[in-house]
């Protein structure tokens, strides 16, 4: 059962995604995270259960907003679908960058994790709303490009301020998709 939040249990958490995000989940110790975190490796096994625990941890909230994105665009049909999806995952993308670098890398692995069991039918939901709800080859393989685009541009260190990275997935997305942008 997870521990109360503390400040030493997110500053853990964040070590954590640190060395996950660099190093991999399977080339991360829990020594590692308690060298990184400034804490002996029992303090570290306190907040958490072990290493699983700490992943899914960093990977609930991420799994969580795919899931609220997805019910949010299930009213939305055709430009109105497409423009917020592109938003909206493009926000996740950004806020969750790490996270989905860690996913990236690890990706094999990951899909069984149960925490990540809500991604598949939220990115199918995200993948419909990016296509118009369209069932045209064209639109479904776009809308699968910019998931998987998206995904790989933040998760890689491409220098530009987060602003302007926004502003150009956003562009670039809705662009692809065939839409105008402002």
């Amino acid at each position: 059962m997870p521990r109360p939040p503390s400040a030493m249990r997110r500053h853990i958490l964040d070590s954590a995604l640190r060395l996950f995000a660099e190093h991999g989940f399977k080339g991360t110790s829990l020594n590692d995270i308690a060298v990184e975190a400034g804490c002996s490796k029992a303090s570290l096994l306190y907040h958490f259960a072990g290493k699983d625990a700490i992943l899914t941890e960093l990977l609930t909230s991420p799994a969580e907003g795919l899931s609220a994105l997805s019910q949010e665009l299930a009213v939305l049909d055709g430009g109105q679908a497409v423009e917020a999806a592109v938003a909206g995952y493009v926000g996740l993308a950004m806020r969750f960058h790490l996270e989905v670098k860690i996913i990236f890398a690890e990706l094999p692995d990951m899909l069984g994790h149960p925490v990540l069991a809500v991604i598949p039918e939220a990115v199918g939901e995200l993948a419909d709303a990016l296509a118009g709800r369209s069932e045209e080859p064209r639109a479904r393989v776009t809308a699968q490009m910019v998931i998987g685009g998206v995904a790989v541009t933040v998760a890689s260190e491409v220098d530009v301020a987060r602003d302007t990275m926004r502003t150009e997935l956003v562009r670039g997305a809705l662009r692809t998709l065939g839409h105008p942008t402002s």
